[in-house]
C-alpha cells in the first residue's frame, strides 16, 4: 500500500475506535446492514446489525476487551485482513 492511508483503512480503523469507546451506535454506522461478525470467545457468527448489538451489549457485561488494529493485508474481492493487538 501507499504511504497514504487507503478510504477503507480509515474507516476500519474507525470502526475499531468506536468498538473500544463502546459505542455501539457509531460502530454499527460504520457497517452493512448484513454484516457478520465472529463470535469470539462463543464460536460462531451473529448477522445484522441487531444481532452484533445483542451480542457486543453481552460480550461487554462479561469482558471488557480492547482491540487496537496493528497492520492492514489487502486480499482479493478488496477483502482486508486486519491484524489485531
Amino acid at each position: 500500500m501507499s504511504d497514504q492511508p487507503a478510504p477503507e483503512i480509515e474507516l476500519l480503523r474507525a470502526a475499531y475506535a468506536a468498538f473500544n469507546a463502546r459505542d455501539i451506535d457509531a460502530a454499527l454506522a460504520l457497517m452493512t446492514l448484513d454484516v457478520a461478525w465472529p463470535k469470539a470467545f462463543k464460536g460462531g457468527f451473529v448477522r445484522g446489525s441487531e444481532e452484533v448489538r445483542a451480542y457486543w451489549t453481552e460480550q461487554w457485561s462479561e469482558i471488557n476487551p480492547h482491540v487496537e488494529p496493528v497492520s492492514f493485508y489487502s486480499e482479493e474481492a478488496g477483502r482486508i485482513l486486519v491484524d489485531v493487538h
